[in-house]
């Protein structure tokens, strides 16, 4: 079993990149903790996807709100001196902020979330699932997620380009290693070797 420096890994990416997968798939195979975003508790989420100017501020809200309880819970319990995977950074709620809110909202998201990360620790290594928008779209519909049907195909285009805006700026994550998989050109559920090429490609960065 390999001896993993980094113990704080997370797989980012837009919706639909395979962030969970990719993160049960690791943790199985190197026997390590699990941080799981939790999504569907979000109540104005639904209501966002059918009305975005309306319901971006709250829905943000709670997002942030949400994330950083979660975050401080598993720093209080020191879990990340252990291997751990999550799906998702704290620092994403930023970029749907940014992409969703404007004006005075905008400013009143950017108070609090300077105030609250300064509580959360950086990931030792960021894993970024680079996928296509017609390859987002596609799983979206696939896994059929009620409050998800009513995502449109512009506003993911959007999605994807602010996260690529992010990860080409290394400003973003001064403290934490990055790594790039294009996910159009893997299939780590459905094929091993395309694993084992991630798992490879992540001892080899992790030692750097």
């Amino acid at each position: 079993m390999y001896n993993f420096q980094s113990k704080y890994i997370v797989v980012e990416g837009a919706i639909g990149a395979g962030k969970t997968s990719l993160v049960l798939q690791l943790s199985k195979r190197y026997q390590a903790r699990t941080i799981l975003e939790v999504v569907e508790e979000n109540p104005f989420l639904p209501r966002f996807y059918e009305d975005r100017k309306g319901y971006a501020f709250r829905t943000q809200i709670f997002f942030l709100l949400s994330r950083y309880d979660q975050q401080i819970k598993v720093t209080q319990q020191d879990l990340f001196r252990q291997l751990s995977f999550s799906d998702y950074m704290f620092a994403k709620d930023r970029i749907f902020a940014h992409l969703n809110l404007s004006g005075n909202e905008l400013a009143m998201y950017e108070h609090l979330f300077q105030i609250m990360c300064r509580d959360i620790p950086s990931p030792d290594m960021i894993i970024y699932l680079r996928a296509s928008t017609n390859l987002l779209m596609k799983r979206i519909m696939l896994r059929d997620r009620p409050f998800e049907r009513k995502i449109s195909f512009d506003y993911l285009a959007r999605l994807n380009d602010a996260y690529e805006d992010y990860f080409n700026n290394k400003q973003n994550f001064p403290h934490s290693k990055l790594i790039i998989f294009n996910a159009d050109e893997l299939d780590f559920v459905g094929n091993s070797r395309d694993l084992d090429l991630v798992c490879q490609k992540l001892r080899e960065r992790d030692k750097e």
